[in-house]
């Protein structure tokens, strides 16, 4: 048997002489012996192929929102999402701050300067949202529930001038019979039974997809549970949902307000408008996610 040395192994390698020794130390050189404190290799031995080292892995967008959340970050994703979710699901509700006075709020918890009167229940409603998306990142892995659902509108409500009527019930279901776009919804008594339903054929799913959280939304705002509000319960919801089966998630806009309407109408007989809106609101999001670095499918 003829036997070359580390040094000559290193240049027919191409590789350090340090490396080739690691090798011979961790028997990875078939046929390497030990002579002395000389480590003699077969002339035709192959060169170990190099381990693959895991690469790090890559942040999930709920982890990343985590991580800004808690260090209180002014200008990442969780600063972008918090304000323009916010101002688009309050605004598609008929509130009447900008989305510059709606960012101020989140940044400085002052209203700042405005040449028109700004309604209190605005400004609540404001704070408050930005309250339930932080519970919706912080709750994103737990599975949906009645109680969850609750509170995200006991946060919502708390505080506003409808949590001062006596019919009002603040994070509970309606008490009195309400319409969206002139169409009927659940009557109160059949309410829970009815969200009850919905949650269980959801939860009981293997894997949850795009159109599954589509459908959900749809058919929990034709229950429409809630006295106000069920609008943007519901969006806080889609994007708890996408934040946990890694679905990127999206943010109606008012310019997508009326194909978002139409999507909801209409979603029993044609699902296409529905998804279509939803997947351009989907684009805006994966071009910021692209600006930031964040990895998303």
């Amino acid at each position: 048997m003829t036997y070359i040395l580390v040094e000559e192994a290193a240049k027919l390698w191409q590789m350090s002489e340090r490396s080739v020794r690691n090798y011979c130390t961790q028997g990875r050189i078939k046929g390497a012996l030990l002579d002395g404190k000389t480590w003699k290799i077969p002339f035709d031995a192959q060169k170990p192929h190099r381990k693959v080292r895991h690469s790090v892995k890559q942040e999930s967008l709920l982890e990343i929102l985590k991580r800004e959340k808690e260090a209180a970050l002014k200008g990442g994703i969780y600063h972008k999402i918090q304000v323009e979710l916010t101002y688009n699901s309050n605004h598609i509700e008929g509130s009447k701050l900008t989305q510059e006075q709606t960012r101020f709020i989140f940044e400085t918890k002052t209203i700042g300067i405005s040449d028109t009167a700004v309604k209190v229940d605005d400004i609540v409603e404001t704070v408050n949202h930005f309250r339930c998306v932080d519970l919706v990142i912080e709750g994103a892995n737990t599975k949906l529930s009645e109680s969850f659902i609750k509170q995200l509108h006991f946060i919502l409500k708390s505080g506003t001038s409808d949590s001062q009527k006596s019919w009002f019930k603040v994070g509970d279901y309606k008490m009195i019979e309400n319409q969206v776009s002139g169409e009927e919804t659940t009557k109160p008594i059949n309410v829970a039974k009815e969200i009850k339903a919905l949650l269980a054929e959801y939860n009981s799913k293997s894997k949850i997809t795009f159109d599954d959280i589509l459908d959900f939304h749809v058919r929990f705002e034709k229950i429409h549970p809630f006295q106000d509000g069920n609008g943007r319960i519901g969006r806080l919801i889609m994007l708890k949902e996408c934040l946990k089966h890694n679905i990127t998630p999206f943010i109606i806009t008012e310019e997508l307000k009326l194909f978002y309407y139409r999507g909801l109408k209409n979603w029993k007989s044609e699902r296409g408008y529905l998804r279509d809106t939803c997947l351009s609101a989907q684009d805006a999001m994966k071009e910021s996610l692209d600006y930031f670095g964040i990895k998303h499918e």
